[in-house]
């Protein structure tokens, strides 16, 4: 009876365990007369160590080849063997192997075929992934993108694609339709133009100016003439720093971001040195990070570009305003990031971060307490009591907040434009307003201070409500000197991105990696697959 009991219970056991599922699997062999050509079924089990994305291309076909037809075939292959266009390496997605088995294509038994349309569909969404996404993640690389995840429905793509025969647009879809993405792609086929020649490096020990002679002379404009910046009907290049030569300079400078005097310096050999491979490396680093902005901008939006120094006003995808800009240091970076303007904060008081605190104002008010009335500054203690500066105790600097009057030279200007972000940043006016002036703006603690920051203020204001703000309002609050607080109706996007290298005017233009992130990227990207 015991053992009976035992039976039935495992019996019981064994009734209620869950069959595994059942994938429905239709092995007939479609012969589609219209297109003249024979659909081979596709096992389950050859898909059992893909992944799940894979599967779910096929589960959708109803498990039957997807590459039948050579015109859909012939579009991938092209896009991957051209994907360097796009800053991609076509051996990552495996272009000789296919590329031999396509030739081969009609000798295959069914058994490789199958397989040879696996490894396309496979390579497929890689290269559709890396051209939407990117090969990389910037959450991995950095702590200080902020960036949303791209994700996009191949699955549904690709079906449309093999439908309509439509493979080719389906991978400029995926591609970033923004004017730099695109300036990029100019970029790197005008510089592929340019013929393979290994020069010296040039070496100075003194700044070169109008009119010098030299023999680096030589070196500097053979580099100039090869970048065709400089253009001497002359076949003798002399020694002799001459006026050709230097509106020359001024136009290489130009399109590096430096100084345009004329004056050859540090800055202007460090370019001047830089191989055309080295730009072929920057300009694949720009390729990937555009990559991982938002495909879409929206259709009114600022965008700043940090090694530019500049900060563009756009909609209708028309850049209506360009401002200079200040921004981080190498130490305090300014972050990456995405948002939506909130409001904008006129007349503000500023309260001292945590990292001015400790790095800047701890030590300096130790030395001189008069650093406090100087700088408009209040000392609050935690319970919110006004602290004076000879009761301070620089050993408990960081219990006090320290909150700096609103007026002209309050630190954070006139105005404020506030936005949403974990970093604590913003856009500002400042004190010093003579930074605008410098070529080199990497100067703040992290924020981003912008030149004239009331007349881009009044121009978002004037578009959503033109009536109320045309007038002199934005005057009669600065002063009033009282602080307030003006929301925006109107969905503003603020784009805060890094690019080093574009195209622009029929030009290469190329920007100091002020924060060292090209090289690596590059790197990172040779490495990867």
């Amino acid at each position: 009876m015991k053992n009976i009991t035992c039976l039935l219970v495992l019996l019981a056991l064994f009734s209620c365990k869950k069959e595994p599922k059942v994938i429905p699997f239709d092995n007939s062999v479609i012969k589609d007369t219209i297109l003249n050509v024979v659909i081979r079924p596709v096992h389950p089990d050859l898909l059992t160590n893909k992944t799940d994305s894979l599967k779910l291309y096929y589960e959708n076909l109803n498990f039957h080849e997807i590459w039948y037809l050579d015109e859909n075939r012939k579009d991938l292959i092209n896009e991957i063997k051209f994907c360097y266009n796009d800053g991609l390496n076509p051996d990552d997605y495996k272009i000789k192997i296919i590329e031999e088995l396509e030739k081969k294509r009609a000798q295959l038994k069914d058994d490789e075929i199958i397989k040879y349309d696996i490894l396309l569909t496979e390579n497929f969404e890689k290269l559709s992934n890396h051209l939407y996404k990117g090969k990389l993640n910037p959450k991995e690389l950095y702590n200080d993108w902020d960036l949303n995840p791209k994700e996009i429905a191949l699955s549904n793509l690709l079906e449309k694609g093999i439908k309509e025969k439509t493979i080719a647009s389906t991978f400029n879809a995926l591609k970033p339709n923004h004017i730099v993405y695109k300036s990029l792609k100019k970029s790197l086929l005008e510089i592929n133009k340019l013929p393979n020649i290994s020069f010296q490096k040039i070496e100075i020990k003194n700044k070169i100016i109008l009119n010098d002679t030299l023999p680096e002379m030589v070196k500097i404009k053979k580099r100039l003439a090869y970048w065709k910046d400089y253009k001497n009907k002359d076949s003798l290049i002399t020694w002799v720093y001459d006026t050709i030569t230097y509106k020359a300079v001024k136009r290489f400078q130009a399109r590096h971001g430096l100084a345009q005097d004329g004056v050859i310096g540090i800055g202007t050999i460090k370019a001047l040195n830089t191989t055309k491979n080295e730009r072929i490396e920057q300009i694949f680093a720009n390729l990937e990070r555009w990559k991982w902005y938002p495909f879409d901008l929206g259709e009114e939006y600022l965008i700043a570009n940090i090694p530019e120094y500049m900060l563009n006003y756009v909609t209708n995808n028309d850049t209506v305003a360009k401002y200079r800009i200040v921004v981080g240091t190498k130490k305090r970076k300014t972050p990456i990031l995405t948002s939506k303007l909130s409001n904008f904060v006129f007349n503000p008081t500023w309260t001292i971060p945590p990292t001015i605190i400790k790095e800047d104002l701890t030590p300096a008010a130790s030395k001189n307490r008069n650093y406090f009335p100087s700088r408009s500054l209040t000392i609050y203690n935690n319970k919110g009591t006004e602290v004076s500066p000879e009761e301070w105790n620089p050993a408990k600097a960081n219990s006090y907040r320290y909150v700096q009057k609103p007026g002209y030279n309050n630190s954070l200007g006139l105005v404020k434009l506030n936005f949403l972000n974990r970093h604590s940043v913003y856009l500002h006016d400042t004190n010093h307003r003579d930074y605008f002036s410098k070529t080199y703006r990497s100067l703040s603690s992290g924020c981003v201070r912008v030149e004239t920051p009331l007349v881009l203020v009044k121009q978002i204001l004037v578009k959503s409500n033109q009536e109320k703000w045309s007038g002199s309002e934005i005057d009669s609050i600065i002063k009033l000197e009282k602080t307030k607080t003006v929301s925006i109706k109107d969905t503003v996007n603020i784009y805060i991105f890094y690019w080093t290298s574009w195209f622009e005017n029929n030009k290469l233009q190329f920007r100091e990696d002020i924060y060292d992130l090209d090289k690596s990227l590059y790197e990172k990207l040779k490495n990867s697959n």
